[in-house]
């Protein structure tokens, strides 16, 4: 039911919040409630403002999304036109009107109180489920129609697949307004291009027809195991201009503005200036609203950019692309937290468009798309993938403690040899798990963590012969003492990649050392011998591919507390493999890891595809996710505890926990979901059988919105599909 707000409104609104009823009601409210039903059964008053104004003539009353982010208002209500503002207040476009009277408390930052607010006109009637006086509009900010009827079903369906509100929806989807970016006119649309040839899409078995399809006016969809070497972007071009051919529109969701670069360059060199758009975090926020009103205003067909693009209003979508959907920057740490991917699989199913889930490497849900036969996949053959893939080796343990050079140096012997041999013939990569000098230090005789005196946070060493540092308080230590053996002497526990880079500069003095992680990423090297050093995900490109390449401290990354840990440690490995040259040209790997680990196995085989497709099948024996779906319910223990209570979960419903999360320290970084620092939390997993995530998102949905109308307990955080299920 629609409510509005003026001068009685705010009375009934909160009585329908609340489910009053008249059972213990006081005699107030039972008078309050009769006169109410008495009311409701004579004829609805026309729309009315309580100021008087004079109405818009035909339909008067506006159907209002207010921004407010909280799921008790997850609603639209009723406001009436002003006749000076019937012109411009069409839907969708952004309005102000005036809400609560004061009456609703918004927690989240959000501004508390009655007055004006933000909002979307969603539709125009003829008259409201309303029977008293409707407040009016106050504004119409812009003439512009910014929400359109597709965006806003997209919204509604992500909001009810995450359990969030589409307030908070509508925040992620469509960006602040700039008026300067508004006044300026769009170009004008251009004509289809002609169709593309195929080009390296004829590496893959099923290549050839997936681009055909798309300019055919098909809709395709696919899972595509990208062949090493960096000809991924031309064939993400490709198939985008196909799209264009056919005269559709076509978006492309990428994991950061460096891939975005390299596709905008092909799709630039493919097709020319003006037929695409290009969203990222880097353009302003000028530059960012008028690429995004070309899109929405049909002047351009193609939108390819970082997570936000996923709810791009492209006309006429003929094809939702993803670039290595297990980067976790697909994953919004904003309400509701959706994945990209996820949402992509919603406007394919609601645009019946084509679909196209590409990467080095491949993640689970990528091969429970396969196996379900809702994607095909578009893989190439085994020869070819031996021929464009690396040598890969290994050093485990075995043959690192019997290892000299290993011992004294931390680089095995096979790894020296192989960085030599490689730096004869161009740049040589090495991977690095860790950022900074020595993250992490122990006692070197009992080998007991080096524990800050404060605050017990783990000491680090920032650079050589420097003073011990906090990495959680910031405090220095000096003349420390081990409290298990009172040893003075210290060892590297893990060694970051500027040490890595130290030692590297040390054992080959006479080549160049570039190190690339979160303080400066390079997006490209030269082809000249240089030793490369970089964290995961910040490996820059070499001119005609790296000659060799070596990834460290592989137990770094298979030991994680997480169910993802293998997975994404294969990921990484592949992501930094691919920038190899192939076999055929020398390239070479060496990866210090265990290497009877099927991760390892698998990048040893080169098969991505092989391990996702094992990992689903155990998953499914263990009622893991992705088969399974999981939501995360944290918060104080007393509120997660009544949360549990109240909430109507389906019959086949399981509650794991709850169990207490780790207590963040003031000053470390805090991860998504992570409770405040100094709080104490408990998480608890809910889990439900496949089919059974709608009915899930919904119950937890309805028990968050009884919470909040009642305004009771501690704020409890509701994520569904956590990425870090430990």
């Amino acid at each position: 039911m629609s409510v509005a707000f003026g001068k009685n409104a705010s009375v009934s609104s909160e009585n329908e919040q609340t489910g009053g009823g008249a059972e213990g009601a006081p005699p107030e409210q039972l008078a309050f409630i009769r006169e109410s039903v008495r009311k409701a059964k004579t004829p609805r008053a026309k729309p009315r403002t309580w100021r008087g104004a004079a109405l818009a003539k035909e339909r008067p009353v506006a159907r209002v999304l207010v921004d407010k982010g909280v799921l008790h208002l997850d609603r639209y209500f009723d406001y009436a036109v002003p006749e000076e503002l019937d012109a411009d207040a069409q839907p969708g476009v952004r309005v102000r009107v005036r809400f609560g009277a004061g009456r609703h408390r918004v927690r989240e930052g959000r501004r508390e109180g009655g007055g004006l607010i933000d909002g979307f006109l969603v539709e125009r009637l003829a008259e409201s489920d309303y029977s008293g006086p409707l407040a009016a509009l106050a504004q119409v900010v812009s003439p512009e129609r910014v929400l359109s009827e597709e965006l806003l079903g997209l919204a509604r369906a992500v909001a009810d697949r995450y359990a969030g509100s589409l307030a908070d929806v509508l925040q992620l989807a469509v960006p602040p307004r700039n008026a300067r970016a508004e006044q300026r006119p769009s170009p004008a649309p251009l004509p289809p291009p002609a169709v593309p040839e195929a080009g390296s899409w004829g590496r893959y078995e099923r290549g050839a027809a997936f681009i055909e399809s798309l300019a055919s006016g098909g809709a395709p969809r696919a899972v595509w195991n990208a062949l090493p070497g960096p000809e991924w972007s031309e064939e993400l071009a490709r198939a985008v201009a196909a799209t264009l051919a056919s005269g559709r529109g076509a978006l492309v969701v990428l994991p950061d503005g460096r891939a975005a670069a390299r596709v905008d360059a092909a799709l630039t060199s493919l097709l020319g200036e003006g037929r695409h758009a290009v969203l990222t975090a880097d353009a302003g926020p000028e530059r960012r609203y008028a690429q995004w009103l070309a899109v929405r205003r049909g002047s351009v067909r193609a939108v390819i950019g970082t997570r936000a693009v996923m709810f791009a209003p492209v006309q006429d979508l003929g094809l939702v692309a993803l670039w290595d959907d297990g980067d976790d920057s697909h994953s919004e740490q904003h309400a509701p937290q959706p994945h990209a991917r996820e949402v992509l699989l919603l406007r394919a199913a609601q645009d019946k468009c084509g679909f196209l889930l590409g990467g080095w490497s491949c993640t689970v849900e990528a091969a429970q798309l396969v196996e379900s036969g809702w994607a095909r996949p578009l893989v190439a053959a085994r020869e070819r993938v031996r021929a464009a893939a690396p040598l890969v080796r290994t050093v485990g343990d075995g043959e690192l403690a019997r290892d000299e050079a290993a011992r004294a140096a931390r680089l095995p012997t096979l790894a020296w040899q192989v960085v030599r041999d490689g730096l004869r013939h161009g740049p040589v990569l090495v991977q690095v798990p860790r950022r900074g000098y020595v993250p992490r230090m122990a006692c070197a005789d009992c080998r007991a963590p080096a524990r800050c005196r404060h605050c017990s946070g783990p000491l680090e060493a920032q650079e050589s012969q420097a003073a011990l540092r906090c990495a959680w308080c910031g405090r220095e230590e000096g003349g420390r003492h081990c409290p298990e053996c009172g040893s003075f002497r210290l060892r590297a526990q893990v060694v970051g990649a500027r040490r890595t880079a130290e030692e590297l500069g040390r054992a080959f003095p006479a080549v160049p050392v570039r190190t690339s992680g979160r303080e400066h990423v390079l997006d490209t090297v030269p082809g000249a011998p240089a030793l490369v050093v970089s964290t995961p995900g910040a490996e820059p490109v070499a001119e005609g591919g790296y000659a060799a390449a070596l990834l460290l401290d592989g137990w770094a990354m298979l030991g994680r507390p997480d169910l993802r840990a293998g997975e994404d440690a294969l990921r990484r490995w592949i992501a930094a493999c691919a920038l190899v040259r192939p076999q055929s040209a020398g390239g070479t790997v060496v990866v210090v890891a265990e290497p009877t680990l099927r991760p390892v196995q698998a990048l040893v085989r080169w098969d991505p595809v092989g391990h996702a497709v094992r990992e689903l099948t155990e998953r499914a024996e263990l009622g893991f996710p992705p088969v399974s779906r999981m939501a995360a319910v944290s918060g104080p223990a007393e509120s997660v505890a009544d949360f549990l209570r109240t909430v109507d979960l389906p019959r086949d419903a399981e509650v794991l926990g709850p169990v207490p999360l780790p207590v963040t320290v003031a000053g470390r970084p805090r991860r998504p979901g992570a409770p405040p620092p100094g709080e104490h939390w408990e998480r608890a997993l809910l889990r439900v059988p496949p089919g059974g995530g709608a009915a899930l998102a919904a119950a937890l949905k309805a028990a968050q919105a009884a919470r909040m109308a009642r305004g009771s307990g501690e704020v409890v955080r509701v994520r569904i599909d956590p990425p870090d299920i430990g």
